[in-house]
């Protein structure tokens, strides 16, 4: 997902460099929604893995 991400970030970049300011903005708001996505995803996983791992050692 993080790679998506990225993908659309650049996206954005080529296009705005272009003067493409429609399809520059999309795809910047696509790349922030991914990343945050990502960003949500992760805390949630590394919160259940820390609780599943102090549930093993007790």
């Amino acid at each position: 997902m993080l790679k998506w991400a990225l993908i659309f970030a650049v996206v954005a970049i080529v296009a705005a460099a272009l003067g493409f300011g429609g399809i520059a903005g999309a795809a910047a708001g696509i790349a922030k929604f991914l990343f945050f996505l990502f960003v949500a995803g992760f805390v949630i996983f590394l919160v259940l893995g820390l609780m599943a791992g102090r549930k093993l050692t007790r």
